[in-house]
């Protein structure tokens, strides 16, 4: 068996649910493309793959004398959790509260996105290592990047033909849709590339579509593929500083990612039926219990949720998110949700302290905020 056939053998053996092999020159048009987005602004202070993009978009730099790259998809759209912040309606027959009983309040819970709700590049890492020893078995050297600023794994998964780019930016597998996680081996083996499928242009393939940019809550896709970072909630809620004011309604119950460009695509709901979503792991966290996490401790904090990306590796943000989504879906009447206000509106930190005052606006608390506040930003 050829090596590049062995290669396949070992991704799809593990779990891959698709393996394209590509040259590793450098990424010339992907380039071109991230730097004239950042002199555009378009990154919004983004630094994932904007950082160094000659860097980026050369596998060389990787590994010196690299001559492929071997990309891997793995799917991580699950099925979704009953939601245990749920209420049973008492007016359901197979209800077991009975009139009378006393039935907990529901707690205020902020949203995470399918990517994020366990760790699947931690799983396509484990993937991509066995390709990498399988390489390595024959004398090649072999690199596994995936998930930082190594290599822009779009362009590389583009390349390998795994699939296309769509209108909301991401890469879309041939009746499978965009619920995936990328990653390659960059090695000096020489192996047969795979061709490319489908348009080359951002949303080429889409053809009329365009529910993407209709559902993106604050406009942040246009009719070109481009996504303007600045008003992505996905970037917006991992970004540094204040949380941006007009943005902050959009922002609805979430605390980490947004999925509204993927749910209503076609594709993707093509994907479902096709292949309906497995069942979610035993550790998965779709939702989070808002007010615990604005009690919790820094320490707390990066213990439970220190595998997403956390700005500047501060907990502060993380709080920053909760007290944005307790606003837009905390209940003002709730005696827990108005302590939690005002211990953060009358706290040292006048980051949180001011979210906190726009939480407890959105929620008719304006007691709790001092008049000399004003409206804040």
């Amino acid at each position: 068996m050829c090596l590049a056939a062995d290669v396949r053998r070992i991704g799809a053996d593990a779990g891959l649910s698709a393996l394209g092999i590509a040259g590793a020159s450098v990424f010339a048009d992907t380039r071109e493309d991230l730097h004239r987005r950042r002199r555009a602004g378009l990154h919004g202070g983004m630094q994932f793959t904007y950082r160094n993009p000659d860097r980026s978009t050369d596998p060389d730099r990787v590994l010196a004398g690299a001559r492929s790259l071997v990309v891997g998809a793995l799917g991580y759209r699950r099925s979704d959790p009953g939601d245990p912040g749920d209420v049973v309606d008492p007016g359901d027959p197979g209800d077991p509260v009975k009139p009378g009983d006393l039935v907990e309040p529901v707690r205020p819970r902020g949203l995470v996105a399918r990517y994020a709700r366990h760790d699947h590049y931690r799983d396509l890492r484990t993937i991509l290592e066995q390709v990498a020893d399988r390489l390595r078995l024959d004398g090649w050297q072999a690199v596994v990047v995936l998930d930082d600023n190594a290599l822009v794994d779009r362009a590389a998964a583009h390349r390998a033909g795994l699939g296309w780019f769509g209108r909301n930016t991401l890469l879309l597998l041939p009746g499978l849709g965009s619920w995936f996680v990328l990653g390659s081996v960059v090695t000096d083996a020489p192996l047969e590339a795979t061709p490319p499928v489908g348009p080359t242009g951002h949303g080429e393939g889409c053809g009329s579509c365009r529910r993407c940019v209709a559902a993106c809550p604050t406009g942040a896709l246009g009719d070109d593929g481009v996504l303007d970072a600045r008003r992505c909630l996905a970037w917006l809620v991992q970004a540094s500083g204040t949380f941006p004011v007009e943005h902050r309604a959009a922002l609805g119950g979430r605390i980490y990612g947004c999925d509204d460009c993927q749910t209503v695509c076609p594709v993707n709901r093509l994907g479902d039926r096709r292949l309906p979503p497995a069942p979610p792991e035993p550790d998965t966290v779709a939702s989070v219990d808002l007010l615990a996490l604005l009690e919790a401790s820094d320490e707390a904090l990066m213990a439970e949720h220190g595998r997403w990306y956390v700005a500047e590796r501060d907990p502060r943000h993380l709080r920053r998110n909760a007290l944005v989504a307790l606003g837009n879906v905390g209940d003002g009447g709730d005696p827990d949700t108005l302590a939690a206000l005002a211990r953060w509106v009358d706290g040292d930190d006048e980051l949180l302290a001011e979210h906190a005052r726009w939480a407890a606006r959105q929620l008719g608390r304006h007691e709790l905020v001092a008049p000399d506040h004003g409206a804040d930003r």
